[in-house]
């Protein structure tokens, strides 16, 4: 009488198996290897140049720009938002952005952009008619300054100018340090 198997003899083994699946490793890390580049952001430059002509360059607030369709804050400013301080009988907000149309209004605008804010803004340094609109309007009192353009924000104190006009709200009710 024959026996019986119950169970299947194991198959010869498949010699290709280990050799593709060796392969598919190399592949995949080589895929990898040269899909991220080791630097995420070697290709965007340190700094930009943008630029617009007269007709381009539109006021959001007081201190972000449009130039075409690019948006631009002013880095090293402090301005408060709408209806958050009263400088006399104007809204600071208000007299700070009229103040840079004024600086900006007939002028081709250049810019040296080098980061972004919090909101994903590109932040920059802007010129209008060989006049710096950073400085120009921390020296008309319209913004806070960062510590290199200070000594103009001092004389806009002392002169009363802008956000420090006698009785507006003082910049430490709106002014968030950060």
């Amino acid at each position: 009488m024959r026996q019986r198997r119950i169970f299947r003899p194991a198959t010869a083994p498949r010699r290709w198996r280990a050799p593709a699946i060796g392969c598919g490793l190399i592949g995949a890390v080589t895929l990898l290897a040269t899909a991220f580049p080791r630097e995420p952001m070697r290709f965007v430059p340190a700094e930009q140049r943008w630029s617009a002509g007269a007709a381009e360059v539109m006021v959001v607030d007081a201190d972000t720009l449009r130039l075409g369709e690019r948006v631009l804050r002013l880095a090293g400013l402090a301005v408060p938002e709408r209806g958050m301080a009263r400088c006399g009988a104007v809204d600071c907000a208000a007299g700070a952005a009229d103040t840079l149309a004024r600086l900006v209004r007939g002028r081709a605008v250049e810019c040296l952009v080098h980061g972004r804010d919090r909101l994903g803004r590109a932040l920059g340094r802007c010129e209008a008619g060989g006049v710096s609109l950073n400085r120009a309007m921390a020296e008309a009192g319209w913004a806070l300054a960062e510590p290199a353009d200070a000594v103009l924000e001092g004389a806009a104190r002392d002169a009363g100018r802008g956000l420090f006009t006698p009785g507006a709200t003082p910049p430490e009710a709106w002014h968030r340090s950060s």
